[in-house]
């Protein structure tokens, strides 16, 4: 269990987050401004339109997963589509979709590595965004894998591929513009932070390259955001215990600090979205704000535990403020329960493939598992269902 999170080092000032044994794994240029992987909005129609965004968990790239994507480009580069597929119509049918990306990019013709210190195939990027995801966080525990090297050729891959990214720089000025994008009627803000790096040191002298969890400097990055006119803040956290289901106590109070926070009478920030235990954890809303404590592995390879193969999307409808300058509110709060099947290893929709075929044993028992981390903590109370 994380007792507290560790100070990052001084940056620049801001200008512009089914049991068994255990398996320790998690395995350019400056942005201009913002841009959008939807079609945005008529001025005149923004103040009346809300949105829907979807988020889903770790692309945890395993040496199997590498395998895997290399049989499926025929021996002949990688190809992540065909085993992210069944994301499709749940990331394609949201106004706005974030993905995490666990780990760097090794460079073009490798070599690429899984666990422990993992160097992705770029074309991981081009898979993704081909599914309609439109940014992802890229602060973990995995971000320094390949040094300041390994940063730079991911989020490189990733403009390149036209993916927004969070939680990860190649300069300060990048770190300190925040990333937002166009969802239906709001402008929405992407934040992205990491309890650590696995005790791999932040190069002295640049700690743009990860942002770590500081809910002093998390708050100020809100209110930048704020500032920069986002209408809705989302926090992506790479956070908790691997392989607890329940939040631990830093989660819980870090959750606590931070939908607490307010300026002027608005909440500083609208939703949080957590990473990194590899298990399924509880939705629950705190202070009035939708707190996602762990949506597990979206895909990743076989581990002694199975439930690193389950996990879930949320996905979260908004409406805008009745007044002007007040908060967008969840008015539909969903998730999704997803596993991943093996031999060839493929992402599945739980419900989508339980449709059609009701009788699939393991498909079953893994959504009643995931439901039952999902809902541990009451959020069906609140509004909370089951999509698909």
């Amino acid at each position: 269990m994380l007792p507290s999170f560790p100070r990052p080092p001084a940056r620049p000032a801001v200008t512009a987050l089914l049991l068994g044994a255990l398996l320790t794994a998690c395995g350019g240029g400056t942005p201009s401004a913002p841009e959008t992987a939807k079609e945005p909005a008529a001025a005149s129609d923004r103040a009346a339109e809300g949105f829907t965004l979807v988020a889903t968990g770790d692309l945890l790239v395993h040496d199997s997963v590498i395998r895997q994507a290399s049989a499926d480009a025929g021996g002949t580069g990688h190809d992540f589509r065909r085993m992210l597929a069944a994301a499709e119509p749940t990331v394609a049918g949201a106004d706005l979709a974030l993905c995490h990306m666990e780990t760097v990019y090794g460079a073009d013709g490798g070599p690429f590595t899984g666990y422990p210190a993992f160097k992705t195939p770029p074309q991981l990027a081009d898979a993704v965004a081909s599914l309609g995801y439109d940014s992802c966080s890229t602060a973990s525990n995995h971000t320094l894998d390949a040094g300041a090297e390994g940063v730079v050729r991911t989020l490189d891959a990733m403009d390149r591929a036209g993916l927004r990214h969070a939680g990860s720089a190649r300069t300060a000025e990048e770190r300190d513009t925040p990333a937002i994008l166009d969802a239906g009627g709001a402008k929405v803000a992407h934040l992205a932070y990491t309890y650590g790096t696995n005790g791999i040191p932040v190069p002295e002298g640049e700690p743009w390259l990860v942002n770590l969890i500081d809910p002093r400097q998390i708050v100020e990055d809100a209110r930048t955001a704020r500032g920069a006119g986002a209408d809705v803040v989302v926090v992506s956290m790479h956070w908790g215990t691997e392989w607890q289901e329940e939040p631990d106590t830093a989660q819980l109070k870090l959750a606590e600090e931070l939908t607490a926070s307010a300026t002027g009478g608005r909440k500083d920030i609208d939703l949080i979205l957590g990473t990194h235990a590899h298990v399924p954890q509880a939705y629950e809303k705190v202070n009035g704000t939708w707190v996602v404590y762990g949506m597990g592995d979206q895909i990743a390879g076989v581990m002694n535990d199975p439930r690193g193969q389950l996990g879930s999307a949320a996905r979260f409808t908004f409406a805008p403020p009745r007044a002007d300058g007040g908060d967008w509110t969840v008015e539909k709060a969903e998730y999704v329960p997803h596993s991943v099947d093996n031999d060839p290893i493929t992402l599945v929709n739980l419900p989508r493939a339980l449709a059609e075929n009701p009788d699939h044993a393991a498909h079953r028992a893994a959504m009643t598992a995931i439901d039952g981390a999902v809902l541990s903590r009451g959020a069906d109370a609140d509004g909370l269902t089951r999509g698909r």
